[in-house]
């Protein structure tokens, strides 16, 4: 009796429900670059990708305005450029889709990179010990 009084749109299936590609939380800075209308030249802005899947990424910007919908994105980092369409728009935060998925390898790399870029680790300081490893008294 539901179907009865369904809409025709209740059967159709929508991308913007489905992911095809897991996608991954990373907080990496980034760079987005486009061409200026008429060829003038090139505009880079700093970005920070939220998440990224081997299709698209979710990226801030400090402004979206003025933004082209077509432009390279390029993760701090690593050589490559990523083509990229915009997806949606919501104040700061774009979302865009890859014009070829990324790889797995290079997916793997920015997913990993916290790792790589990350603060250094010193080794814990033994509490009550000098320098030659001995145990001080309290």
């Amino acid at each position: 009796m539901a179907m009865e009084n369904a809409t025709h749109l209740a059967g159709v299936r929508s991308e913007m429900y489905e992911r095809k590609w897991e996608r991954f939380y990373v907080r990496r800075p980034a760079k987005v670059m486009s061409v200026r209308p008429g060829l003038t030249g090139i505009t880079i802005r700093s970005c920070e990708v939220v998440d990224i899947s081997q299709g698209g990424a979710a990226i801030e910007l400090t402004t979206a305005i003025g933004l082209s919908s077509h432009y390279y994105l390029q993760i701090v980092g690593l050589a490559d450029r990523i083509g990229c369409a915009e997806a949606y728009r919501n104040g700061n935060r774009v979302g865009v889709k890859f014009i070829a998925p990324i790889s797995e390898h290079m997916l793997h790399r920015i997913v990993r990179a916290d790792f790589m870029l990350g603060e250094t680790v010193n080794a814990p300081v033994k509490p009550f010990q000098n320098g030659n490893g001995a145990r001080l008294g309290r």
